[in-house]
């Protein structure tokens, strides 16, 4: 737990001078207080407003920006450090296609930043108490704070927050199982078995859910961790097919080329170039 401003002064040369992409290990969560902050998400960049919260999962691509006049609340955690209640309530906001930029409704807003704000005081209270209840305290408040950010009407209204809430449990299940398999699954058939549905159902949770296809949603999903895997972690276009089950480089290529409209190199070239 930090602030925005200790953040970037205890890192001044990493890893936004200049800004470079990585993969998060972790969930950060800022709370911006002043200003606004830039930030990007799996390749896009998001404006982060003044009571406005930044979420970046486990496993996103981002790339930090200056933080110019922003200011704000930096909270960085482990998925282990949630109580199994907390994490199954949280699920819908813990995935990975959920928003990454949060708007709480007003009559949440101050009550967030005032949690948030006793959070990091505890979080420097280190030694005033015992190490167990020093580590309950910060648990509770934090687990707190992500609840009621989680249900805050605004919030919850979001269209993909609602989809996600909303979604049918033959699709939830489908979008856990994607999350695991897709680098060696890639066919509705391959899930409806997993799941022990038959396609046409599934095919029908999805539509009903996405409005897209089974076979988009897992093209979709391959296709974010593609670019992940080009644009920030170092990997050339060969190693990237076979880590997604691609049998040959050529169809990684002509499946990346058909949703991008760019070669595997030309894609990393241009995000090597823009460092955006």
């Amino acid at each position: 737990m930090s602030t925005v401003e200790d953040f970037f002064a205890e890192h001044d040369d990493w890893p936004w001078n200049p800004p470079r992409p990585g993969r998060a290990t972790f969930h950060y969560l800022i709370l911006v207080t002043e200003g606004e902050l830039l930030h990007d998400v799996d390749h896009v960049t998001r404006t982060v407003a003044c009571d406005q919260w930044l979420w970046v999962r486990p496993g996103h691509a981002q790339c930090w920006h200056p933080p110019g006049a922003a200011r704000g609340l930096f909270i960085l955690f482990e998925p282990e450090v949630l109580t199994s209640d907390a994490a199954r309530l949280l699920a819908p906001l813990t995935a990975h296609e959920a928003p990454a930029v949060l708007s709480p409704h007003p009559d949440d807003a101050a009550w967030l930043r005032q949690t948030a704000l006793q959070l990091l005081d505890e979080h420097r209270a280190l030694g005033r108490r015992r190490l167990d209840v020093h580590h309950a305290l910060r648990r509770g408040l934090l687990e707190s704070l992500l609840l009621r950010l989680a249900n805050s009407p605004d919030v919850t209204s979001d269209g993909a927050l609602a989809s996600g809430t909303g979604r049918s449990d033959t699709y939830a299940r489908f979008v856990d199982a994607l999350e695991l398999h897709f680098r060696e699954l890639h066919r509705a058939a391959d899930y409806a078995g997993l799941l022990g549905c038959s396609v046409r159902t599934l095919s029908r949770a999805a539509r009903n859910t996405t409005g897209k296809g089974v076979r988009e949603v897992i093209d979709e999903r391959r296709l974010l961790e593609a670019r992940r895997l080009l644009r920030g972690g170092g990997w050339d276009a060969r190693a990237v097919a076979i880590h997604l089950g691609f049998t040959d480089p050529a169809n990684f290529g002509r499946f990346f080329r058909g949703h991008t409209g760019l070669t595997p190199a030309a894609f990393t070239a241009r995000e090597t170039r823009t460092g955006m």
